[in-house]
């Protein structure tokens, strides 16, 4: 159960910090395959990490 929430809080925070790494990616520019992959990777990973951390408990007001 604690591994759980761990699991949950650090996808939830992932995906709320994730879109700082999108600003250094996108003002260097997209201009090869591996940034664009890196672009790609980004995406997938912040996508993943908000079905993971959708869940939270601490995003939720009391």
């Amino acid at each position: 159960m604690a591994l759980d929430h761990s699991v949950t809080a650090v996808g939830f925070w992932l995906g709320t910090l994730l879109p700082i790494a999108y600003v250094p990616v996108i003002l260097i520019g997209i201009d090869s395959m591996s940034r664009f992959s890196l672009f790609v990777g980004l995406l997938a990973l912040h996508a993943l990490a908000l079905v993971v951390g959708h869940e939270y408990d601490g995003s939720r007001t009391r």
